[in-house]
């Protein structure tokens, strides 16, 4: 199956996009706190603050987009987001260059970039599954995880080295030139998007009459906020992605709480340079590789429940080493590196299965609401899971904050045990309760 995958030509295009806009993620998730920390000297408050208005688009948009993915073309959002971004970190850069980079800009960009990110992410998951037969799902989304892993192992590192070596202007721009790589590589995609919800395949370049280079649009008639109803109420009714909602909202919570006292307790409490930091987040990018590749193993041989709360267990667990951990030594470097890429092999394990299970399970017309909905629900409250991070570091100290934050993150296996999702065998439910090759052609 993953040969048949990669001699897709546009399967080809779609992966080069989604790692190029990945990587660009990656990189602006390290340069912008790191340049507010190293440059700018912000305090835990203000990185939390950060932090949080970069996530806060999680909250506001994710199901606006979910229902406006499901009523266009997904690649077509994919590319005017990648070109938008592109722009704003340009932008960011000649802000840069005439000395107007402070944290007020940071804060605008952080947010711009994030908004536009919900957008992509939401898009890039229903174009995969519009692209692909089912019975591709579990291998294609391994090929295309692997590709963020990717991104995971050159982002950081990318990050970290151009902050400290670079002008803060040219590290921005680096994601620029990646979002625009994405743009140019999406573009270039040939095949008709099946429309949404049933409908015929829209060619990319259709015209409407009397309006060229505009496709075919939907019947306008279903409303957005009945489009939201109905995705809220689609993953409300369905038992396995309650589950990965409630799941998903422990994780991300707490992950987001853990990731703002990380980025400060690594260079102020172990004193290690920027690029040390980015090297030590880009270990999580090589284990998360040896998890994708994984994923395209292990639940299909010991059930995808037994994977996901047991990889859930032992991901979340590595990061509460390394409050333990003290100096800048090599040997504390070499810790670090170890615990994240553990955390990287098991929290990508995770990924992966659990986007195949919400794939499987939702209906081709559903699948940008479902994502959007699980987006929303999962990922919505890591803005004031930043904001507790702060706090937590500002009032507790760097170490008991983190090792705190750290341990909340256990809660996700514990919500993953005690539901239908520790169920799940070999062989995924299909969107009507049969299972996932069930109407393949």
């Amino acid at each position: 199956m993953p040969s048949l995958l990669w001699r897709d030509a546009d399967f080809r295009r779609l992966w080069l996009g989604q790692t190029a806009s990945q990587l660009g993620e990656h990189t602006m998730l390290v340069v912008l706190p790191l340049y507010a920390v190293l440059a700018l000297d912000a305090g835990a408050d203000r990185l939390g603050v950060l932090r949080a208005v970069g996530q806060a688009p999680i909250l506001l948009l994710s199901l606006l987009a979910g229902a406006w993915v499901d009523r266009w073309r997904a690649r077509t959002v994919m590319v005017l987001t990648d070109a938008a971004r592109a722009v704003a970190l340009g932008a960011a850069a000649v802000a840069g260059l005439l000395g107007l980079l402070g944290l007020p800009t940071l804060f605008v960009v952080a947010f711009t970039v994030g908004a536009l990110s919900v957008l992509f992410d939401v898009a890039y998951q229903a174009s995969f599954v519009r692209m692909v037969r089912r019975d591709q799902l579990v291998r294609g989304n391994s090929a295309l995880e692997g590709s963020r892993s990717a991104a995971q192992i050159g982002g950081p590192a990318l990050g970290g080295a151009s902050v400290s070596l670079l002008l803060a202007p040219l590290a921005i721009a680096s994601g620029a030139l990646f979002f625009a790589v994405s743009f140019v590589s999406l573009r270039r995609i040939r095949r008709a998007e099946p429309g949404p919800e049933g409908m015929a395949p829209v060619p990319e370049h259709a015209e409407r009459p009397g309006h060229p280079h505009r496709p075919e649009r939907p019947e306008r008639t279903s409303r957005v906020r009945h489009r939201i109803h109905d995705g809220l109420r689609f993953v409300a009714g369905n038992a396995w992605l309650r589950a990965v909602c409630l799941a998903s909202a422990a994780f991300q919570f707490s992950f987001a709480a853990t990731m703002t006292v990380y980025l400060l307790f690594l260079p102020r409490e172990l004193h290690l340079a920027g690029a040390t930091v980015g090297l030590a987040l880009a270990a999580t990018g090589p284990g998360a590789l040896l998890g994708s590749v994984l994923a395209a193993r292990l639940p299909g041989r010991f059930g995808h429940g037994v994977v996901l709360v047991s990889a859930a267990v032992l991901g979340n667990g590595a990061l509460l080493c390394v409050p333990a951990l003290h100096g800048s030594s090599a040997v504390t470097v070499l810790a670090l590196l170890a615990v994240n890429f553990v955390f990287g092999t098991f929290s990508q394990l995770v990924n992966v299965t659990v986007m195949s299970v919400r794939q499987a399970v939702t209906p081709d017309g559903m699948q940008g609401r479902a994502a959007a909905t699980i987006t929303f629900v999962g990922m919505g409250f890591t803005p004031f899971g930043s904001l507790l991070g702060g706090f937590l570091a500002q009032e507790w100290g760097l170490r008991a904050g983190l090792l705190v934050a750290a341990a909340g993150m256990m809660l996700s296996p514990l919500v993953m045990a005690a539901s239908p999702l520790a169920r799940l065998g070999r062989v995924l439910p299909g969107p009507a309760g049969g299972t996932a090759a069930d109407g393949m052609t």
